[in-house]
């Protein structure tokens, strides 16, 4: 019954050979674009495609209000790529000098994963670079109080050493 009026209201959704019922070869899944992204991003880095590639990445969600077992495995997987490109967009801008995707990325990254340290030194790096020391010290500030109330410890080392001329 669900077969019949998937293709009553979406005609040319499915395909059907033989035994086998699959989506049809016209439909795109966001999935395989996002990681094939991915992908691009580790073969041939950034390529000028930086903002794109991080506006794609930042909207990724794979079935957002699903929590059967083999989806949030998956769901589970994709927020760690995604995690892990925005932090190498992050890292690969800032080495180009590109200081606002650096810090949209590591901004984004953050949204994800609000005590990733790597993506806080590189939004801390980022906003010292532009000359932002202020908003450098109050992304310090923030990251040191959510992690001394989530675990309670300090930040480390090379996080507080970002602000050694501060």
């Amino acid at each position: 019954m669900s077969v019949h009026l998937v293709n009553r209201q979406m005609p040319g959704l499915l395909s059907a050979n033989g035994a086998v019922l699959s989506l049809s070869e016209v439909v795109e899944v966001d999935l395989h674009r996002i990681r094939w992204r991915i992908l691009q991003l580790g073969e041939a880095g950034l390529n000028g495609n930086a903002a794109a590639c991080l506006h794609d990445l930042r909207q990724a969600d794979l079935l957002p209000g699903w929590y059967e077992d083999w989806i949030v495995v998956e769901q589970a997987r994709l927020r760690q790529d995604r995690l892990h490109a925005m932090v190498f967009i992050a890292r690969e801008s800032l080495a180009r000098s590109e200081y606002d995707v650096a810090l949209e990325a590591s901004e984004a990254a953050l949204e994800l994963e609000p005590l990733y340290e790597r993506a806080v030194g590189l939004q801390i790096q980022a906003e010292q670079l532009q000359g932002n020391t202020v908003s450098a010290l109050r992304a310090f500030e923030r990251y040191q109080a959510l992690l001394k109330s989530d675990t309670g410890l300090a930040p480390s080392e090379a996080v507080r050493r970002l602000l050694d001329g501060v």
